[in-house]
């Protein structure tokens, strides 16, 4: 349709706001041109996903860069286009039912001015490391957590977040770990097909204090015979690893940074009962310690979770698959300088906040690249 070619190609490839507000007056007069507006979305979508896009992605750009409004907008959109699609993997389901719920429609300017700076930003999304199958492609199911195992991590997990007693807390966190750990030895053991390679999966990393919870993350993916590249444009990390063993790496670096926060507020509230004002750089400084502490005690660990002789040769070839997906996905990463600890007190309270929630982890590999 006509209106819609000439707002696209007045409002997509420039950034001036008089383009947009062109563009959407165009739209806004034509009522008809509606339905094909919304085809260009859903087709929008679908070179995103070409390019390696999944929804959580999407969403946690348009939360970053735009408004709520957006992001409801943005969920409609891949609701519709996701009704085409016979096949989709557990995981691409999950994220579809976590997208917020469409809102209110506005007046019809405010509403083609929404779309058209959605718009802007899906057009102009880059190629990434494809970590999935695009939806509708054939996909063969991979094995994870037995139902009443992932219940029981999730329940200790959550006692350990709620609790306020930090022995409890390590007890708990440490009981699920060694759960996960022995499931991920188990899992080896399982009879497979030839043809079973590594998946990835990938986890927001938000602001504020992203460099901290990245190296969390990388920690706690190398106890759980992962590998985490920190891509911190876009804001999320890339974990590589079997099935079961992502599993294991979401639910627990969740838990930690959920146990993190509340130590770190806690901690907070107790020196400014002291006098202390510098919160920021308290923040920081307890989180970059909390991290490198964790990382610290999962790699004095390593090895506390035993296998028998006859699964090393397993063991050590999964191994070696994860870092050779790894490689493929990202062949050519850099390491970044950990800056900002300023604050003593803090890095003193993040220490004690991570030995407090130690864990015991499986195996090591504590220093992942960034992108």
């Amino acid at each position: 349709m006509a209106t819609v070619d000439d707002a696209l190609e007045a409002a997509l490839h420039q950034d001036d706001d008089a383009s947009l507000d062109t563009a959407a007056s165009l739209l806004a007069a034509d009522p008809a041109a509606d339905p094909e507006l919304a085809r260009r979305g859903r087709e929008f979508l679908r070179r995103a996903w070409e390019r390696g896009w999944q929804p959580a992605d999407i969403l946690r750009l348009v939360r970053r860069d735009l408004e709520d409004h957006h992001a409801r907008l943005l969920s409609g959109l891949i609701t519709e286009e996701s009704r085409r699609y016979g096949n989709l993997t557990p995981r691409w389901r999950a994220q579809l039912a976590e997208l917020p719920p469409p809102g209110p429609r506005p007046d019809r300017f405010s509403y083609a001015t929404a779309v058209l700076e959605l718009y802007r930003l899906l057009v102009r999304l880059p190629s990434i490391e494809p970590v999935g199958p695009v939806p509708g492609a054939p996909f063969v199911p991979v094995s994870g957590y037995e139902p009443r195992m992932l219940g029981r991590i999730r329940a200790l997990l959550a006692k350990a977040e709620a609790t306020t007693f930090p022995e409890e807390a390590e007890a708990l966190t440490a009981k699920a770990q060694e759960l996960m750990a022995r499931h991920s030895v188990d899992d080896a053991a399982l009879p497979r097909s030839a043809s079973e390679a590594p998946s990835a999966c990938r986890i927001g990393v938000d602001p504020p204090y992203e460099t901290a919870k990245a190296i969390l993350l990388d920690a706690v993916a190398s106890a759980n015979r992962c590998q985490a590249v920190w891509n911190s444009t876009f804001g999320f990390s890339t974990v590589v690893g079997f099935e079961s063993d992502l599993e294991a790496v979401e639910l627990l670096h969740t838990s930690l940074l959920v146990q993190g926060t509340t130590a770190m507020t806690r901690a907070e509230a107790g020196r400014r009962a002291a006098g202390r004002r510098r919160t920021k750089t308290f923040r920081q400084s307890f989180l970059m310690a909390y991290a490198a502490r964790l990382g610290e005690r999962l790699t004095e660990a390593a090895g506390s979770v035993t296998a028998p002789a006859d699964l090393l040769p397993v063991l050590a070839t999964r191994e070696v698959a994860v870092a050779s997906r790894t490689e493929e996905l990202f062949p050519r990463t850099t390491s970044t300088r950990v800056r900002g600890v300023s604050d003593e007190a803090g890095w003193l309270d993040g220490r004690a906040a991570a030995d407090a929630a130690r864990v015991a982890p499986g195996r090591r590999r504590v220093g992942g690249g960034t992108t």
